[in-house]
């Protein structure tokens, strides 16, 4: 992963939102301020996913493809069809 140190830099910061929010149920803040902030954290994930997402397209997907087209092997088109039933799988779970 190209932008591993990306991601966990972005999670960290998301764990921190999360330990905020937990702050502000503790000290019974106001529910619309809290509501907002975990609009914040739901939002900074979906952008997470959404980059993940577009790695394993641009990498594992490619590289499936590239190697089932080089290769006369069922295997390569099958671990092809493996890649895509992956990313398909995660898009319905990004959109649930």
């Amino acid at each position: 992963m190209a932008d591993k140190d990306a991601y966990l830099r972005r999670l960290k910061r998301i764990e921190g939102q999360v330990r905020g929010i937990a702050r502000m149920v503790e000290d019974d803040k106001y529910c619309i301020d809290i509501l907002t902030q975990v609009a914040a954290v739901n939002s900074a994930m979906h952008a997470v996913s959404l980059g993940l997402l577009a790695d394993h397209l641009r990498h594992c997907v490619v590289d499936a493809a590239q190697a089932a087209a080089t290769n006369d092997s069922s295997e390569g088109v099958d671990t092809l069809d493996l890649r895509i039933k992956e990313a398909t799988q995660a898009i319905g779970r990004l959109l649930r």
